[in-house]
């Protein structure tokens, strides 16, 4: 699975969970700046990537998450 593939099933996550256009949704959108997520919606987030992804993010290590592109990085170490 490449980052592309990653980030466009992300994408999809971020889309329906935030209720954002994914047009809206770039490796650079801010979850709270862009997306105007709360800790609550990135909490929802993670759930989200751990059962798309068949994964377990640790708790300290999902409210780390500032951008896209780092969630789509860090999911792209543990699949590969």
């Amino acid at each position: 699975m490449t980052q592309n593939d990653i980030f466009e099933k992300v994408r999809a996550i971020i889309a329906e969970k935030l209720s954002v256009d994914e047009d809206e949704i770039t490796l650079d959108s801010s979850f709270v700046n862009d997306l105007k997520a709360d800790s609550m919606d990135i909490l929802d987030l993670v759930s989200g990537f751990e059962e798309e992804f068949d994964i377990t993010i640790p708790d300290d290590k999902g409210r780390t998450f500032e951008t896209v592109k780092e969630v789509v990085a860090y999911l792209a170490t543990l699949i590969h």
